[in-house]
């Protein structure tokens, strides 16, 4: 682990990343329409997005989500997905209601998503210019991670917001003497990605890299004016929205930054407790199968902690650790923040692997590789096939790890070999293996397993879609009983708001009114009184149905004569 850095490689740089990239792209389309939008987000970006798509400019710069103010995060991610619905529209002929495909939603953010992978490599590169091996281990691992590749995935705004953040460190780092103003300018302008994202980010990430830039101690006085001008320039957009939207929205503009924003650190959002626990579970969980690298990482970079690679690697896992494990509210995509420098620590380790230069237990690490590999064998030929009541429904995904299996074990063999292209083939392989059993997960109903409904929204939304108002007049109001209503994923599909059934004492059913629920029989309790008077009119999947009711008895005399009329006194 002392050895002297390598020799300046004369490994094609370029057309390496190119490729991995690509490989990206394939992950992160494969399948892509396959599964319903889930909640809550993707339900939520999608309908801002599509609202937007209907909005002539300037209206469009106010974003909306059901016809009221949309405050929860600024729309930079949305303003870019609208222009492709309005795309679709026109090449396809499409009209205004009609739904965009769930391929099309979460297009844009998963081919921006992939840009990370040769990004996180370049990055490294401006760390280590004479490593060439190592910036492509950075972006090999990044491409290998299954928490990157599939959340980038997702029509959510977490994605976008990393590849903007490792943006502005890398342009930070391409600032020189006398050549700064450039690299501010690429620092700025992804900041205010970050402004159009999530607003709040902006502000540690800026400080972590400039904080770590001035450590560098290689840029004089007037280096650092150009450099400030440069982020000026470039954060002048995102700037200038916010400024725009306190004008038009006043203190509610500020729920970006507070409520939505800085709050989380404070306060638990919707029963998501906070601390440090959930994103290293989430680490631990995701890490595979280079996790065994990291703490050797994290040692090469404190001993190489007067230089900037280390100084670098260390200090941006410090300042995303502080910007996640403090969270009172915490999800599972919160903590992608810790992805970017796990792939920075973990990068030169693999490499002194692949160049036969580790020693000592990190030799071996080869071998437990092998062993990972024959586990997940036995498990998807041996264990999966022959226990359907231990693991119910995943007999028919018994094939999913075999790949990654076969090339973790074809891979640690070749790369204890002594020869360096054999060595550079097992790291392929390994690579390879793993890539194929993403794909395959992908390409399964699997692979959003943390944002599983609890039941699914389709029969319910078309019920709501297709109910016509009666004799032409405005739709009556669709209530669903408790909060299920509230789901943004069934409002999308519905295309309509849906509310949560009040209780008639308190004066808030509408007299002619539709409900949808799922009990094959009978009517909820709060309309079993006041001469509440319900039809059903339509069944569903699943035993979804939707009655329509009236608290005007009288109006529904000519109910009686029908099948599925139920009258209570």
């Amino acid at each position: 682990m002392n050895q002297p850095p390598e020799p300046r490689s004369t490994l094609p740089i370029g057309p390496v990343l190119l490729l991995l990239w690509l490989v990206a792209l394939v992950l992160a389309t494969a399948g892509l329409g396959d599964l319903p939008l889930r909640d809550w987000d993707e339900g939520i970006v999608a309908r801002v997005a599509l609202e937007a798509s209907w909005s002539p400019w300037p209206e469009r710069f106010l974003p909306s989500y059901w016809g009221e103010p949309y405050l929860n995060k600024p729309p930079g991610l949305h303003w870019l997905m609208a222009a492709g619905f309005e795309l679709w529209r026109q090449l396809g002929g499409h009209g205004l209601q009609e739904l965009p495909p769930e391929w099309l939603v979460r297009l844009l953010p998963a081919l921006l998503s992939s840009l990370l992978v040769p990004l996180i490599g370049l990055l490294q590169l401006r760390l280590r210019p004479d490593e060439r091996t190592t910036a492509v281990c950075s972006a090999l691992i990044a491409l290998t991670l299954l928490p990157l590749a599939r959340h980038g995935r997702l029509a959510m705004l977490d994605g976008v917001q990393l590849l903007a953040m490792v943006l502005v460190w890398w342009g930070l780092l391409l600032a020189r003497r006398r050549r700064a103003t450039a690299a501010g300018l690429i620092a700025g302008l992804a900041g205010s990605g970050l402004l159009l994202l999530k607003a709040p980010v902006v502000l540690p990430v800026l400080a972590s890299g400039l904080l770590l830039r001035l450590l560098d101690r290689d840029l004089r006085g007037r280096d650092w004016a150009w450099l400030g001008l440069g982020l000026a320039l470039g954060l002048a957009p995102g700037l200038a929205w916010h400024g725009w939207h306190l004008l038009q929205r006043g203190d509610q503009a500020l729920v970006m930054w507070g409520g939505q924003g800085l709050s989380r650190l404070t306060s638990s959002v919707e029963n998501h407790g906070g601390g440090p626990i959930e994103p290293l579970v989430e680490v631990l969980e995701g890490g595979w199968p280079w996790l065994p690298l990291w703490p050797f990482g994290l040692a090469l970079a404190w001993r190489q902690r007067r230089g900037r690679a280390g100084r670098w690697s260390l200090g941006l896992s410090l300042a995303t650790a502080l910007m996640v494990l403090p969270l009172q509210t915490q999800l599972p995509w919160y903590s992608l923040l810790l992805w970017p420098p796990f792939c920075l620590v973990c990068a030169p380790v693999l490499a002194s692997i692949l160049s036969g230069k580790a020693t000592g237990v990190l030799r071996r690490l080869p071998w437990f590789w092998g062993l990972l590999g024959l586990a997940l064998l036995a498990f998807s030929l041996l264990i999966l096939p022959t226990a359907p009541n231990l693991l119910p429904g995943l007999g028919a995904y018994r094939f999913l790890p075999l790949p990654a299996g076969l090339g973790l074990a074809g891979g640690a063999l070749l790369l204890v070999q002594a020869s360096s292209r054999r060595r550079r083939q097992g790291l392929l392989l390994l690579a390879a293996g793993w890539s194929v059993s993403l794909l395959l997960l992908f390409l399964s109903p699997l692979w959003i397993w943390e944002l599983n409904e609890r039941w699914p929204v389709l029969p319910a939304a078309e019920l709501a879609r297709n109910a016509a108002a009666p004799g032409g007049a405005r739709p009556l109001e669709i209530f669903m009983e408790g909060e299920s209503g509230q789901r943004p994923s069934l409002r999308w599909y519905a295309g309509t708001a849906i509310s949560a059934l009040p209780k008639q004492a308190d004066g808030a059913i509408p007299a002619d009114f539709l409900l949808i629920r799922q009990e094959p029989s009978g009517l909820p309790a709060a309309l079993l009184t006041d001469g509440t008077l319900c039809r059903l009119e339509a069944v569903a999947d699943q035993s979804w149905q939707r009655w329509r009711c009236s608290t005007k008895a009288t109006d529904f005399g000519e109910f009686e004569a029908l099948e599925g009329f139920e009258a209570q006194p």
